[in-house]
């Protein structure tokens, strides 16, 4: 069995937010997708040991920031590989705080939806949270990034906590 052939799949690249309390939290993620039309609903892959783990699980609720090509490598830096028990995440970063209590992040995002969880499915290391979606909004004109244009453009790595980690891979820590 070869786990390369996994990287024909398409992917692209999302940060993932809600809340907990008065705190939120957000994170790269590659693996967002729709699952149905009527009632729009939406999946998404998160790592059990991310703090945007956690606050889905208690809020029920989420975000997928959809982000640009245009997006710098140091901001998917600041959401993909920098833990959010011990730093502010959306310091210095222009973001919404929408009805829900979820934040949106607006710099480099080219839309977002805003999901309430329906279902959730364990599978080992990460949960796929199901997601009935309660709002959305066009931010800007753009092309959505991809996670092959991550890797081929911007030269990213794939963290250990990523759904699409293979070992034996260059790789940065986790969230």
């Amino acid at each position: 069995m070869d786990p390369n052939i996994l990287h024909n799949l398409s992917y692209g690249m999302y940060i993932v937010s809600s809340y907990k309390d008065d705190k939120l939290n957000g994170q790269i993620a590659n693996t967002v997708f729709q699952i149905t039309s009527e009632p729009v609903t939406i999946a998404i892959s998160i790592n059990k040991k991310n703090l945007t783990h956690e606050f889905i699980d208690c809020s029920c609720k989420f975000t997928v920031s959809v982000l640009n090509e245009d997006t710098p490598l140091a901001f998917i830096g600041k959401f993909g590989f920098k833990g959010g028990r011990n730093e502010d995440k959306f310091k210095d970063v222009n973001f919404k705080k929408l009805g829900s209590g979820c934040p949106v992040v607006i710099d480099y995002s080219i839309c977002y939806i805003e999901a309430e969880v329906v279902g959730k499915l364990d599978c080992g290391t990460h949960t796929v949270f199901l997601g009935k979606m309660i709002g959305s909004e066009m931010i800007k004109q753009g092309k959505p990034m991809t996670y092959e244009y991550y890797h081929m453009e911007k030269r990213g790595f794939t963290p250990a906590s990523a759904p699409t980690f293979i070992r034996g891979e260059n790789v940065k820590g986790g969230k």
